[in-house]
């Protein structure tokens, strides 16, 4: 059994063979690349490398969504508040960025 500290799903196991047995090192995972809440599609603008201090977009939900999902969001916001759409016709991906944007 690895000790607490190596039970986290951050961290990765490598088996190594030395001279006469197979052991188990741990290292930290690498971090994945940020990807679109809605689509999943990987976020365009963001540097990979910064760790904790990854730069993001300064619109409107950068690093969250990606272009394509925010003007859908858009769309959908100012349709739902000129009454052609109602709010219970929204998927339930998008609602909750239409509902962001309604509050403002």
């Amino acid at each position: 059994m690895p000790k607490p500290m190596h039970r986290s799903t951050s961290i990765k196991e490598v088996q190594r063979v030395t001279n006469k047995r197979t052991v188990t090192h741990y290292r930290r995972a690498k971090a994945s690349s940020p990807h679109c809440a809605i689509c999943g599609n990987e976020l365009n603008g963001i540097s990979q490398k910064g760790g904790k201090t990854r730069r993001t977009n300064s619109r409107l939900f950068g690093g969250v969504l990606c272009a394509k999902c925010t003007a859908e969001v858009i769309k959908i916001e100012s349709r739902v508040e000129n009454g052609d759409m109602k709010l219970s016709d929204i998927g339930i991906k998008h609602r909750n960025y239409v509902l962001q944007l309604v509050a403002h």
